[in-house]
């Protein structure tokens, strides 16, 4: 349920300004805490009723019971794929609203179930794989977070050659190539919806620099130590954070829309448009990103109902991890 803000009520958007989201159903992955704990109870005060999509449910519980409002709790592993589509498969009736919110950020190398690197298999491959497996389901749009760190020098590009970074990792670099796919990954989904004649649209956020507990597991003691004095002095809460994912699941925006804080650097403010690196914004390397997701996981972009008299065939690509 999409409401219209002008630039000046923008500027001091907040919670309180989502509108009415009764009878709306969302799930937000990575949900038991920071960005995702405040999404989940933002929608659910709203009057949406949100799944909160996670990998311990023991800790999901606990994070349900501080959200004021209808929520759920599922299992979900986005570092497994046999989880991912387990998630999927139970799915029942239409789904409003995904957020891919869940998210690794610069840990020491390792690897998802599957053998991905795990912060491009967590932070792209696992929710590439859920929102195609969950689309047929989805009736307005999905909201993937990414991040300002999709601009660094080091990420910006796909690893094409060598996606898991074998004998060249670097958590940082890991990162922002993840945050660089979830960002192609929205362009080249809006595309796909849009030449299936679907109404869904694909949107990306990032939070600025949120003070959360990602943060404390950086695999560098030295950047741990830097980023907990950014979060005591710099960062905006998790709240805060939270308000470009939510004004991207709420307003009406177009497919392929990317919401930011306004402030300086985009590190905190009102969420509004902002813009995204050059790498970022093109058009073969998300079609080619697409393919090679579509052959590390199994999981293919659906055939949509809008699309029954059309027809849709990936381009081929070879893919080294």
């Amino acid at each position: 349920m999409a409401t219209k803000h002008s630039a000046d009520q923008n500027s001091k958007w907040n919670a309180g300004d989502i509108g009415d989201q009764r009878g709306r159903t969302a799930v937000v992955t990575g949900a038991n805490s920071g960005l995702g704990i405040a999404t989940v109870d933002a929608l659910a005060r709203a009057g949406a009723h949100v799944v909160l999509a996670v990998r311990d449910p023991k800790r999901g519980e606990a994070a349900a019971l501080t959200v004021n409002g209808s929520v759920e709790v599922r299992r979900l592993d986005l570092a497994d794929l046999a989880s991912v589509r387990e998630f999927a498969a139970s799915w029942r009736g239409e789904l409003d609203l995904l957020i891919n919110n869940a998210g690794v950020m610069n840990i020491p190398e390792a690897s998802t179930k599957d053998g991905f690197e795990m912060q491009f298999g967590t932070n792209h491959l696992g929710h590439f794989a859920l929102t195609n497996l969950l689309l047929p389901h989805i009736t307005d749009r999905v909201v993937t977070v990414s991040s300002g760190a999709h601009k660094m020098p080091r990420g910006n590009r796909i690893h094409f050659e060598n996606l898991n970074l074998a004998g060249e990792y670097s958590p940082m670099a890991a990162y922002s190539q993840s945050k660089l796919a979830n960002l192609l990954f929205t362009l080249e989904l809006q595309s796909r919806l849009a030449a299936a004649g679907s109404s869904v649209r694909a949107l990306a956020a990032h939070p600025g620099w949120a003070a959360t507990n990602l943060q404390s597991r950086d695999a560098s003691v030295l950047r741990r130590t830097l980023m907990a004095a950014g979060n005591r002095f710099v960062a905006q809460d998790n709240r805060a954070g939270a308000l470009p994912t939510l004004y991207a699941a709420t307003q009406d925006l177009p497919g392929a829309s990317y919401v930011g804080p306004d402030g300086l650097g985009e590190m905190r403010g009102a969420p509004t448009l902002v813009g995204r690196s050059a790498a970022a914004s093109d058009p073969v390397s998300a079609v080619r990103l697409w393919a090679a997701s579509e052959e590390l996981t199994g999981v293919t972009f659906p055939r949509l109902e809008s699309e029954r008299n059309q027809s849709w065939t990936p381009q081929a690509v070879s893919v080294s991890v």
